[in-house]
């Protein structure tokens, strides 16, 4: 009896623990079901995942396909987990989440351990249990809060995860995300970061390295904690042998392995800094900056390194040029004491790397240490650490007076430096000669070891850019001395006047108004009183004085400022402000007569692209620095052509034996015949005009030089049918260049070296001559028919050429004359009248 009632209390305390045991498993299933619930809502979309595109690098290209530039927030190179080498997925496995392959996106065993850890080891750092799918969970979805709620959300995220992804899909998410130190993310850009190799190419001791990196990179680096970066590594080997991806012998291996980091081979990249800013600047308004910097744009521009190098080196040596005809300024900097002893070096080191020394490759800084009769001491040198620099390398260095004078030359070394000075060396081997100081004299006498001449980093600066006519592509673009000292791009930021490099277009104008080549305009005092109180406007020719009657031709090749002025008041500013707009020279040009003379601002780029439309026959052309622009895919989402090829891409099978062609369906928006008059005539500027040393090259260029007021800015832009090429000169703060500097001084002969360059080996071309011009000989002075010495074939429209009585002209069937009489009436049709105009300041002398 006694023994019944113990086993009915026995049965009943059992239907208690278990009645109990279940409301605890019911209480505690609703409050999991309730976590979930509430941690549920707002949870991201982890169906996102599916469309995931890593932030990689957006790459620029050269024309020859080597690399400009590389724009990113993140350095990653994205590879499929198909590419992946197993040993690499089995590290990372092994290292980070065991029973990845089994669990259903929370390792409840590993949960476990962790949090019986934790509870035993109260006081230190907390054990994390967050397999793959939670860090891809918190990587993606996420943030880095280590708290329970996001712990909570991790999980439901890992879930949902695992029930929507592969494996291998979350694994290839995983290792393109994570972070493995040095600004390095996904295992691919870490293994070349540190191995300069590829996945493939890694050891299994390299893979385990890597593999271990995730849970501490820093930590684990192996050049500041190489002790516990191999224990990290073992620690990895350890799991990938307990299980079973390798085997004891290949831990053992790999364990005895030293870990040698090798830094990434240096990649060729194209120097080109002013050009690449400006195409990332392109980039960055067209597709945005989350485009540029994450979106791994494939970028082919138009740059020709060769030809960029040569623009590079012709802009600082006309830079150089200009600089050394206006004096020395004195040193690049001063240091008080130079004794022996005295710590001088420690000052010149810190002053070197507070001041860094830009110029060409071969200038160095240095510290005069005596100076004697005929030669300074210098020292401080890399390499032979002391140096002389003769008097004959210093004698162009007369002092620099107000408005960019000199004063006389230097009678001896201390009329130039001083004990203490830092000055800019360059070494030479022998005596130099010419405009930069640069050229050896070829019967001189060696100088002796450690020979150095003195240098000066130009305060003037300047911009090049070349440009294919036909198509907009700028294949060169320099914008100043350096990118280094100034990231400000002279060729497409600094707006300047342009000066006598817009007359051109005035011309032009002149031409659709009835003027010929040989029309007679007369070079003579001009006067125009604007009204309103302000003063009468006198424009003078550059230099002064005047030639009376002259051809347009003349006028135009002698860059004559009083016979531009006349034609634009008889025809009327008008038209020039229409054909400023229609070549992309201004937008908002005002009708105002001082603009005939280039009194407009404008950038080197425009100038350049109205120059090389001039060149092509009025065919529009859009500047361009990139040919073509490619996404992630390859998918080409820009392309700069604007002509059709005709028969690219077809099958090659022998069906089809024509050669693509490239055809042009552009109409010409100007009249190609009165185009093509006035680039006949600005072959003349070069060949007898202000530009005439340029004959020397051989072929026919179309070119005008430009100066301004107070020689403030020179220019030059020269055309061939395939090339158009625009220099520009002038300091950032616009001051005079000093007296006489013209653009056919200054900015001529850096065309003139990159046109040598580009010429070199090659016929010359002429241009293309449009349907419906009459060539006539003409006397070049008179415009009248010859056929004598002094003659040249000159384009007329039909019912406008010369007879022995005239030229034909806008005014007269036969006389073509337009004197000092004919004024300006702003009134009248197409003059460009009406409204109060700006007040009209200095002579108008432009060149």
């Amino acid at each position: 009896m006694r023994s019944f009632a113990k086993t009915v209390i026995v049965l009943n305390l059992m239907k208690i623990g278990l009645a109990f045991c279940l409301a605890s498993l019911i209480v505690g299933v609703g409050i999991v079901a309730g976590l979930f619930w509430h941690f549920s809502h707002g949870l991201p979309d982890h169906k996102q995942l599916a469309d995931y595109q890593p932030a990689t690098v957006s790459r620029l290209y050269a024309s020859d396909g080597r690399l400009l530039a590389e724009y990113a927030k993140e350095k990653r190179v994205f590879v499929p987990v198909a590419a992946m080498p197993n040993r690499v997925l089995q590290a990372f496995v092994a290292a980070e989440d065991q029973r990845f392959f089994t669990h259903p996106g929370i390792d409840v065993i590993g949960l476990a351990r962790a949090v019986i850890a934790n509870l035993a080891n109260p006081g230190k750092r907390p054990e994390g249990a967050s397999g793959i799918t939670q860090q891809v969970a918190k990587n993606f979805l996420l943030n880095n809060q280590a708290t329970l709620a996001r712990k909570i959300r991790e999980a439901i995220l890992a879930f949902r995860i695992e029930a929507t992804y592969s494996k291998e899909r979350i694994l290839e998410l995983y290792l393109n995300e994570i972070y493995l130190g040095s600004g390095n993310y996904g295992v691919a850009t870490a293994a070349l970061a540190y191995f300069d190799a590829s996945l493939g190419q890694l050891t299994l001791s390299e893979i385990a390295y890597l593999a271990g990196l995730p849970k501490a990179p820093n930590r684990y680096n192996i050049v500041r904690n190489e002790k516990e970066a191999y224990a990290r590594r073992d620690y990895v080997l350890n799991r990938m042998r307990d299980d079973g991806y390798i085997t004891p012998e290949e831990e053992k291996a790999a364990k005895a392995e030293k870990l040698t980091l090798r830094k990434r081979s240096a990649t060729e990249v194209v120097q080109a800094d002013f050009f690449a800013e400006e195409v990332r600047r392109n980039l960055l308004a067209a597709y945005g900056e989350k485009g540029l910097y994450e979106s791994g744009l494939t970028v082919m521009t138009t740059l020709v390194p060769a030809l960029q190098e040569v623009a590079d080196k012709a802009l600082r040596d006309g830079l150089i040029a200009y600089d050394r005809r206006h004096g020395w300024r004195g040193p690049y900097a001063k240091i008080g004491d130079v004794k022996e002893g005295s710590g001088w070096e420690e000052e010149f080191a810190r002053l070197a790397q507070r001041r860094p020394l830009f110029g060409p490759p071969t200038w160095q800084l240095a510290v005069v240490t005596r100076v004697d009769a005929q030669s300074a001491s210098i020292a401080g040198l890399p390499g032979d650490g002391e140096g002389t620099i003769p008097f004959a390398e210093m004698q162009w260095a007369r002092p620099t007076l107000p408005d960019q004078r000199v004063g006389g030359s230097p009678g001896r070394p201390a009329n130039v430096v001083s004990v203490g000075d830092v000055v800019v060396v360059e070494k030479v081997e022998k005596p130099t000669t010419g405009p930069t100081g640069t050229a050896y004299r070829p019967d001189a006498k060696p100088y002796p070891p450690k020979t150095y001449a003195l240098r000066q980093v130009p305060n003037v600066n300047g911009g090049v850019v070349v440009m294919d006519p036909q198509t907009g592509r700028v294949l060169a673009m320099s914008g100043g001395w350096s990118y280094g000292m100034s990231q400000f791009n002279r060729a497409v930021q600094a707006n300047r006047q342009p000066g006598s490099s817009f007359k051109p277009f005035v011309y032009l104008a002149a031409m659709d108004a009835g003027f010929t080549p040989s029309t007679i305009v007369e070079d003579a005092p001009f006067e125009y009183a604007p009204g309103y109180g302000q003063p009468v406007w006198r424009p003078s020719n550059y230099g002064g004085g005047f030639m009376g009657p002259m051809t347009v031709r003349n006028g135009l090749e002698k860059s004559r400022n009083l016979m531009t002025v006349r034609m634009a008041a008889q025809m009327g500013m008008k038209r020039v402000v229409q054909v400023a707009k229609e070549f992309g020279i201004m937008d908002n040009m005002g009708a105002y007569l001082p603009m005939s003379l280039g009194a407009g601002d404008t950038t080197l780029l425009r100038m350049t692209m109205g120059h090389a439309m001039l060149a092509n026959g009025a065919r529009e052309i859009t500047p361009s620095l990139v040919d073509r622009v490619q996404d992630r895919n390859g998918k080409t989402i820009y392309r700069h052509e604007p002509r059709q090829c005709v028969g690219c891409g077809e099958a090659a099978d022998g069906s089809n034996p024509k050669p693509p062609q490239i055809v042009d369906r552009r109409q010409p928006f100007h009249d190609p015949a009165t185009v093509y008059q006035v680039v006949n005539m600005m072959v003349g500027v070069t060949t007898r005009g202000t530009a005439a040393q340029l004959a020397a090259l051989g072929r026919p260029i179309a070119g005008k030089t430009g100066t301004t007021n107070d020689s403030r800015d020179n220019w030059f832009i020269g055309s061939t049918p395939d090339y158009t090429i625009g220099i520009y000169v002038g300091f950032d703060e616009p001051r005079t260049l000093g007296d006489r500097e013209t653009g056919g001084g200054t900015s001529a002969p850096i065309y003139e070296q990159i046109a040598r360059y580009i010429f070199k080996d090659k016929p010359p071309v002429p241009f293309r001559i449009p349907p419906g011009l009459r060539i006539v000989r003409v006397d070049h002075d008179s415009g009248l028919p010859s056929s004598g010495g002094n003659s040249i074939d000159e384009a007329f429209k039909p019912g406008t050429e010369p007879n022995e009585y005239g030229a034909q002209g806008p005014n007269t069937a036969g006389a073509g004359y337009v004197s000092s009489d004919t004024a300006w009436d702003p009134n009248a049709p197409g003059g460009g009248g009406g409204g109060r105009r700006p007040a009209l300041s200095g002579t108008g002398e432009t060149y």
